[in-house]
């Protein structure tokens, strides 16, 4: 078995890490798991059923269910998609790549049999998938500030369609240099109260750490001091949460970072206390996913790049997302009825 396959393998269908962090109790507060997600399961399925094939030769059970072809094709496929895979520099990690791995490795076979391949694993369907821009986002427009490295990311931290909560390490440059002396301290000593299971003194200093702006996380067996940041995606407006197609925002946004270290470029701050800026997941810049996807506006009473007003444009020509409906009500107008009507 190929080194790539081997590490997806291992990676995706051995027990994963788990991320945790503790808010003001006792005891620490579960944030889920990063590596194998709820949105990465076809990936490890696909990437067991290659390795399995290259023991056994034999194709998996109820495939038979979603694909027309005979056995002897579908091993046909399997022989294939193994030496792609193998053969692929990083292996696909998300549905996304694994859908287009698969696509393009058995494109000369019969369509329905493909889409029933990755229906079987739970994979995107060509129709669904979203191309994105090669290379980087759109250039960099004056008034960067400065640039976050976060710990992986959970679900439960997306607020919506636009907005995240996130944690950088206060081991990482130039982020030690703004801890403050006391939290730093109550960080100390909460670990020696909790050493000496002084619950009660570790939960009055884990709330003056979470006062401050900071919270500590479990990654790895390994406690983290971390500063909290709250992240409004810079550039696009998505639908509320009551709003139609704010859950798919919501949803979209969890699959696209959820167990992710992301890159998030700082322009500014917003009225609610908000960090406005651009963020990068395995170099996709998400901001384009959202719109290409019909998931969010762009927001041009506070963004004039071209490059969001052209994504917004093919979503809407192609009737994705919330461009299905014919008029969808805009977020900030929601918003502003909301306000007159309260």
């Amino acid at each position: 078995m190929g080194n790539a396959l081997r590490f997806l393998y291992g990676q995706c269908c051995s027990e994963p890490p788990t991320t945790t962090t503790t808010y003001g109790g006792a005891g620490d507060q579960q944030l889920g798991h990063h590596g194998v997600s709820s949105t990465s399961v076809g990936v490890s399925a696909l990437a067991q059923h290659l390795y399995h094939f290259e023991i056994t030769s034999q194709v998996p059970e109820g495939l038979s269910k979603h694909v027309s072809s005979s056995k002897k094709a579908q091993s046909n496929w399997y022989k294939k998609l193994s030496k792609a895979w193998r053969e692929s520099k990083p292996p696909p990690k998300t549905p996304e790549e694994a859908s287009r791995l698969v696509i393009r490795t058995l494109q000369r076979h019969q369509r329905p049999d493909i889409e029933g391949i990755l229906s079987f694993y739970g994979l995107p369907l060509p129709h669904s998938l979203v191309e994105l821009t090669a290379g980087d986002a759109p250039p960099l427009a004056d008034g960067l500030k400065f640039e976050l490295h976060t710990l992986p990311v959970d679900a439960r931290a997306v607020a919506d369609g636009d907005t995240v909560t996130v944690y950088v390490s206060t081991s990482d440059a130039p982020e030690s240099s703004r801890v403050p002396q006391e939290v730093h301290m109550a960080a100390v000593e909460r670990n020696e109260a909790r050493a000496h299971k002084n619950y009660t003194k570790a939960d009055a200093l884990q709330k003056q750490i979470k006062d401050a702006g900071y919270g500590v996380l479990h990654i790895n067996n390994e406690e983290i001091l971390a500063r909290k940041y709250r992240i409004r995606l810079r550039g696009i407006d998505a639908p509320e949460s009551a709003m139609p197609y704010g859950k798919e925002a919501k949803d979209e946004l969890v699959k696209i970072i959820d167990g992710k270290c992301l890159k998030i470029l700082i322009f500014d701050e917003d009225q609610y206390g908000r960090f406005v800026g651009d963020i990068y997941c395995n170099g996709i810049f998400v901001q384009e996913l959202m719109l290409k996807k019909g998931l969010a506006w762009h927001y041009t009473a506070y963004d004039k790049r071209p490059e969001l007003e052209k994504w917004e444009k093919s979503a809407r020509a192609k009737r994705i997302g919330l461009w299905a409906s014919s008029n969808p009500e805009m977020p900030w107008e929601w918003r502003k009825n909301r306000r007159e009507h309260r």
